[in-house]
């Protein structure tokens, strides 16, 4: 039933939202398969909110022994906020983040903790992947235009089920429904994911239809992550480029009007493009100083900033003269997780 949190080295997290199912039934699966891994591992639930009827099944699996714990939210702050509730308080140097419903089988997790071999960040993508035509091409379109505009090819960002190295969470700071987006955050911060082929629960059905804000909200979010990958240390390349563009196009209207008003006789009295050309000189200027204001934010806290990995890093010791056959001492290559160790010739 787990092991004492000062010996883990595997933390599940399962974030406890809207859609939940048996937690009972569901701790039992990942128990066991947890269990056939060989991990010493801790379960910790986060209950996103206020939610009775789930804070009493877990109760009654403490009572009945399970090695759990429990966090509480006061109220639904959303799941990436439940996920970063769950690791402060998680001991494992690798983290497992598992839904509270059936959405991979079970016996897939060793398949997602084995890839962390040979990355950071590994999601699972459930394949074969049920659904009608509507879902497909619903799919396609969102992971699409998320890979176009984040340059990050991720098929299945809506998977619940991931593996990842601790230090990937001390890096990345989740809030608001950035959970989902995990994986491009990661790779923007230079961590190495993967993503790897998962067996769909049969029981992962969503019953109902999409509203239409829900739509609307994930456009949005896209946007806000094409901002944080792309600008967010270059702000004025953002706020700059369109208030550029604003101002030039203003000026080249006010200058095609001043034109007319001088050589044409063409009075300036009454003209919307008057109006319109200014506002775009102004809006131009104030839009470009955002973006000056955001550079000078950045310069300032430049140096507690780090959106970088470092993979490895190659010492040498002192340099004595060699005699006879005696060979120089050979640079040792230190990595973030090996330590230091002999270089391979």
């Amino acid at each position: 039933m787990g092991t004492p949190a000062a010996d883990v080295s595997l933390s599940v997290i399962i974030p406890v939202g809207g859609r939940q199912a048996d937690l009972a039934e569901l701790y039992a699966e990942y128990q066991r398969e947890l269990l056939a891994t060989g991990e010493r591992f801790e379960m910790i639930f986060v209950l996103d909110g206020v939610q009775p009827a789930a804070a009493t099944a877990l109760q009654r699996l403490k009572n009945a022994g399970a090695n759990i714990v429990v966090v509480g939210l006061t109220r639904s702050f959303g799941e990436a906020t439940a996920l970063m509730a769950g690791f402060e308080r998680s001991r494992g140097e690798r983290l497992l983040i598992l839904p509270a419903y059936h959405q991979i089988e079970s016996r897939e997790i060793g398949k997602l903790l084995g890839g962390l071999a040979s990355a950071d960040v590994c999601i699972g993508r459930r394949w074969p992947r049920v659904g009608g035509a509507f879902e497909r091409v619903r799919r396609a379109a969102f992971h699409g235009l998320l890979s176009w505009i984040t340059k990050v090819r991720v098929r299945d960002v809506g998977c619940g089920a991931r593996a990842l190295k601790r230090r990937v969470l001390e890096e990345i700071a989740l809030y608001g429904d950035q959970s989902r987006f995990l994986p491009v955050l990661a790779d923007r911060q230079g961590f190495k994911v993967v993503e790897i082929d998962v067996r769909q629960s049969p029981r992962d059905r969503f019953q109902g239809v999409y509203r239409p804000r829900e739509y609307t909200r994930r456009l949005l979010d896209i946007f806000t992550v094409f901002f944080l990958v792309r600008f967010t240390k270059r702000p004025l390349r953002f706020f700059g480029m369109i208030g550029a563009s604003m101002f030039i196009l203003g000026v080249l209207v006010l200058l095609e009007l001043v034109i007319e008003r001088l050589f044409g006789g063409v009075p300036l009295a009454d003209r919307p493009a008057l109006l319109l050309s200014s506002l775009f000189v102004v809006l131009g200027l104030q839009l470009f100083a955002l973006g000056l204001l955001g550079e000078l934010v950045i310069f300032t806290h430049a140096r507690h900033i780090k959106d970088y990995q470092v993979a490895e890093v190659i010492e040498y010791g002192p340099v004595a003269p060699t005699k006879g056959n005696e060979q120089p001492l050979l640079p040792t290559t230190k990595s973030e997780s090996d330590g230091l160790a002999p270089t391979t010739a």
